[in-house]
């Protein structure tokens, strides 16, 4: 029995290979095929079947590509529907996998269609539960982001209430348990670093397992406090359910060079103009206008939280060797209209004698100080209402990077606003769409992670409750 799990760090989520006997199967691919015909390559396997556990929101599964380059049948649970070919498994229904079998397990709560996989070895003993989004380590999924019509928020979080009562505690606690996402991924409010456990543990230490809660309590917490769901969730999940362009066509026509004078006419036509640089190295230079959302970072996340069109053209700038890789987590995102990249980049534009802008970085210790001497200085501060309320600076308001569009207009176009986040990768993703917005900033190298090391006054939770 092999089990693989393929972690995708910037979607914070995790897909799996499984074989035996030359039979595989994977379950909640990315949308690029390679990592999963490499590995069927290595032992001769053939890919029978391509699981997916629901109809994912915050990315495009690649479960119709592989499907197209395996002939595997792409299986998904009850009540699910799709314009695809597909099979729509039945609760209890088995899959044989070599010498494995694959059990379906009907979990609805995160979604009416969201199924757990419970594989069992040759032995028929039950070996691992593919949970998706129903269980994470730590956590359970959102029940925000698929209401059908006729039910609510509350419907969906008792439907889950029961599916984790009367499914998933009655197995064994040394059951593995892998999920479909770890830490940072949207689809919870609090999910683990770890991307794996045992159900035993989780039943000792994840509270939505605590046998004493209520399902009035557990409907409570579900549904109290949730994050804004991203724009392009709704978007992401419609066309995993109704297909896409095969990747190779997307990575084709987003891959292109392009000459200053078709790259300069693409975006005098309205293509937007991503940046996907280092923050620091876009903040030496760009070309006005252009967004800076770098790859070194949660980069397909927010690009999916700020590109508001999903078809709107994309134009980019990017380091060199790394055109391709864009475009691959563009397309990760469901954004697939990448008109090409800028031969040669940002010094083809300089060396045009095209214009160009800048933004001021400056260190922790010199915010500090300028803190310490002007009253008046103008900060906001990009990070999650979360980490805000955890330690922010004193006197700063909370500007969350996922409602900037929302909140630009309460800024005021004739001050200079000090921008940090917590480390500097999202405080230049705002830095760029204020100053394209007229807004004069000043970016503080290193946020938070800095500014705790320096005198700047700090307020945390324990002092603000106080």
């Amino acid at each position: 029995m092999r089990v693989e799990q393929i972690y995708t760090k910037c979607l914070a989520e995790a897909s799996y290979y499984i074989e035996s006997n030359g039979i595989a199967a994977v379950i909640d691919p990315i949308r690029e095929s390679e990592p999963y015909l490499e590995l069927a390559a290595e032992n001769g396997a053939q890919i029978k079947y391509v699981f997916e556990t629901h109809f994912h929101a915050d990315f495009v599964s690649g479960h119709i590509d592989l499907a197209n380059k395996t002939g595997a049948t792409i299986v998904f649970g009850p009540q699910a529907e799709t314009d695809f070919a597909s099979h729509i498994a039945e609760e209890g229904e088995i899959f044989k996998i070599g010498e494995l079998t694959v059990e379906v397990i009907h979990t609805p709560g995160h979604t009416p269609e969201s199924t757990t996989f419970l594989l069992k070895n040759a032995e028929g003993k039950n070996h691992a539960i593919f949970t998706g989004d129903t269980l994470f380590i730590g956590d359970v999924g959102r029940p925000d982001l698929a209401i059908p019509n006729g039910l609510t928020t509350q419907d969906l979080a008792g439907m889950l209430f029961d599916s984790l009562r009367n499914k998933i505690m009655p197995l064994e606690d040394d059951i593995l348990v892998y999920p479909a996402h770890g830490a940072g991924s949207a689809c919870g409010k609090n999910l683990s670093k770890d991307t794996f456990s045992t159900l035993g543990e989780q039943k000792k230490n994840n509270y939505a397992l605590d046998p004493k809660m209520t399902r009035e309590d557990f409907i409570k917490e579900l549904t109290t406090d949730l994050p804004p769901m991203a724009q392009y969730m709704p978007k992401n999940a419609a066309i995993n359910k109704t297909g896409y362009a095969a990747i190779e066509d997307v990575l084709q026509q987003g891959s292109k060079k392009l000459s200053l004078a078709r790259f300069a006419e693409e975006a005098k036509s309205g293509a937007l103009i991503l940046d996907t640089r280092h923050p620091q190295d876009f903040a030496k230079g760009f070309i006005p206008g252009s967004m800076s959302i770098g790859l070194n970072g949660s980069f397909a996340v927010w690009v999916g939280n700020l590109i508001e069109n999903i078809d709107e053209k994309i134009l980019l700038i990017t380091e060199p060797g790394k055109e391709e890789e864009a475009v691959t987590r563009l397309a990760r995102v469901g954004y697939d209209n990448a008109v090409g990249y800028l031969d040669g980049g940002l010094e083809t534009w300089k060396n045009a004698g095209k214009p160009t802008q800048t933004i001021q970085s400056i260190p922790a210790e010199q915010f500090a100080n300028l803190y310490a001497e002007n009253d008046d200085l103008n900060v906001i501060d990009v990070r999650k209402p979360g980490e805000y309320k955890a330690t922010h600076i004193e006197n700063v308001p909370s500007f969350p990077l996922d409602f900037i569009r929302k909140n630009v207009g309460n800024l005021d176009e004739e001050k200079t606003y000090y921008i940090h986040c917590a480390g500097g990768y999202r405080s230049m993703i705002a830095a760029s769409m204020l100053k394209a917005k007229g807004i004069d900033v000043i970016d503080v190298a290193g946020g938070m992670s800095k500014l705790r090391q320096t005198n700047v006054p700090l307020v945390t939770q324990a002092c603000a409750s106080a």
